[in-house]
């Protein structure tokens, strides 16, 4: 990944609509992606740690017909854009997507993700948006 001063001074030079984090954590605890309160306190810390103004309540459902993709999915509006995230039961794995039109870091954000999920592995992806 870019180093984020690189990213930001991109995201200003070029006029970017908005920036987004694509966060893949394989091998997380499975107590945690299974449980829909520590999915809603993991979006409140990861608003107030990037600075992002969260609007309404985040939804979280637990849902999926195929074993292979069952688990909690998450949304969270903020006043920027949305947080959302799938949480796979069958892998441990989890999915989290974070866009937004307000610059934040993203490399602090996927750590804090991979940390509160306790992830043995992280792969993260990012694209500035015009």
């Amino acid at each position: 990944m870019k180093d984020i001063q690189i990213l930001k001074e991109d995201y200003e030079k070029e006029n970017i609509w908005g920036l987004l984090t694509s966060i893949d954590l394989h091998h997380c605890n499975p107590e945690l992606i299974r449980d829909a309160d520590a999915i809603k306190r993991y979006v409140a810390e990861l608003c107030i740690l990037i600075e992002m103004k969260r609007f309404g309540d985040t939804l979280v459902v637990n849902f999926g017909e195929d074993e292979r993709v069952a688990g909690f999915s998450m949304t969270q509006l903020i006043e920027t854009s949305l947080i959302s995230g799938h949480f796979a039961n069958k892998s441990n794995a989890a999915y989290i997507d974070i866009f937004s039109c307000k610059f934040y870091d993203s490399q602090i954000a996927a750590d804090f993700t991979q940390e509160f999920f306790q992830a043995k592995e992280m792969t993260i992806h990012y694209i500035l948006r015009k």
